[in-house]
């Protein structure tokens, strides 16, 4: 089930309920001590920044994989601080150690997780706030860091991010992603109702990707219809990318949103009436459309607004697309008007043209 930890932090007492969940993420992902002294310095470095530099924010911890869906899909601890603060005027000055707005601070926060972290990335804009991701894995892949050594220019990229309503221990909402051969599937789910049931319900259906992954969207739907029947069923939107033909093709059933941005422009694609499990639908339609350099495909569930606005920022898919989940996610919601649901993102991306995973 989508485990998730998820702590406001208002002032300096909540970092060390930080750095504790951090560190139990670990031992559920079963990280090895040096790993878990990472995650937890990480996390106390975010945590601090809130408290110092934008009055508070909050810190959600998932476990996750690596964005590249060419890499290999290790289970790690994704660290994500989101916060409607000031924004970092200069970004690549934050991010070198020893810079510091902050009187009191020797300026090693950013600098630290960028330089420890298997993987780190940050947005920021003046008068909107700051999303950072940190994933720390099993182990550390040479140039593996988002600011690091160039990748290879191939693949695209996943990620996402989760959350539970009132802080629960466990979401309703889970994505995953697959890669058979040229084509990568990217899943997300939205068990019904809340709790442990609802959990229950999407980690159903994403341990049932895995097992047809092979097969076209409104295909994957039904085989899942079958694997949810004993659950209570969820809402699941599946859409899968084939990097040889440049197709995107989406299928979902149920109230999953997707939206996909090209040429600067965000098209829906909709999902039909029906709960995966109980009641599905004897048609499945499906959209295909072209997927080109500057595409950007979102997933979520209802727990987003229906009427959230898309991120207008033209280069806001050249970030870690856990990143850009976190700024859909955070731009949809306010301290005045919270989420009231659990609520999952997950995003697509093209490889950006520096090549980072």
């Amino acid at each position: 089930m989508t485990r998730v930890w998820d702590i406001p932090v208002q002032d300096s007492t909540r970092i060390r309920d930080v750095r504790v969940a951090a560190e139990a993420a670990c031992t559920h992902a079963g990280l090895d001590p040096h790993a878990t002294a990472v995650a937890a310095l990480v996390a106390t470095e975010l945590a601090s920044n809130l408290v110092k530099h934008a009055v508070g924010g909050r810190i959600l911890i998932n476990l996750a994989g690596p964005a590249d869906t060419l890499a290999p899909d290790v289970t790690g601890v994704q660290i994500t601080s989101l916060d409607h603060g000031p924004g970092i005027g200069n970004v690549p000055a934050a991010l070198r150690d020893g810079h510091s707005t902050a009187p009191s601070s020797l300026g090693a926060g950013l600098g630290t997780c960028l330089r420890i972290a298997h993987a780190f990335d940050l947005h920021s804009r003046p008068g909107q706030g700051t999303v950072a991701v940190a994933r720390i894995g099993r182990a550390r892949v040479p140039g593996s860091a988002l600011a690091g050594p160039h990748r290879p220019r191939t693949g695209v990229r996943a990620g996402g991010i989760t959350t539970a309503l009132a802080h629960a221990e466990h979401s309703g909402d889970a994505f995953g992603r697959v890669r058979s051969g040229p084509r990568v599937t990217l899943l997300l789910s939205d068990g019904l109702g809340h709790g442990d049931k609802a959990a229950e319900a999407s980690a159903a259906a994403i341990e049932g990707l895995g097992r047809c992954a092979d097969l076209p969207p409104a295909e994957i739907l039904r085989h899942l219809h079958t694997a949810l029947r004993d659950t209570r069923g969820a809402a699941v939107g599946v859409a899968q990318l084939d990097e040889e033909t440049g197709r995107l093709s989406y299928a979902g059933v149920g109230n999953i949103g997707a939206r996909l941005r090209t040429d600067a422009t965000w098209q829906p694609l909709l999902s039909h009436p029906g709960i995966v499990g109980a009641h599905f639908p004897a048609t499945v339609p499906v959209q295909v459309n072209a997927w080109r350099p500057d595409s950007l495909l979102v997933l979520h569930s209802d727990g987003l607004p229906g009427r959230w606005v898309p991120p207008s920022e033209p280069r806001l898919g050249d970030h870690d697309p856990a990143v850009v989940a976190a700024v859909v996610l955070r731009d949809a919601g306010s301290a005045a008007r919270p989420l009231r649901d659990d609520a999952s993102v997950a995003v697509v991306a093209p490889r950006p043209p520096d090549g980072r995973a």
